[in-house]
């Protein structure tokens, strides 16, 4: 799965356009690596935030295509 897609699936950016300027930006890290938007997520990696206000650090448990509301945080794990 994209980078990008998984951070709107899993709701941690509300929308995918915005996802993908962040990974522009070189606000996303894959693994500790700049990530591009078109990036593939697997199970286990480790991805790193910059917001304006601060940095989220969270781990991939699973994969979900188009996941509910219920359904998307567990599909990662807050480090």
């Amino acid at each position: 799965m994209r980078i990008d897609k998984f951070l709107k699936d899993s709701r941690i950016i509300k929308r995918r356009p915005i996802a993908k300027e962040a990974c522009d930006q070189g606000r996303v890290l894959l693994n500790d690596t700049v990530a591009k938007p078109g990036d593939n997520v697997e199970v286990g990696d480790k991805i790193e935030i910059a917001f304006g206000t601060g940095e989220l650090k969270v781990e991939v448990v699973k994969l979900i295509k188009n996941a509910r509301k219920s359904e998307a945080e567990t599909m990662y794990k807050v480090l």
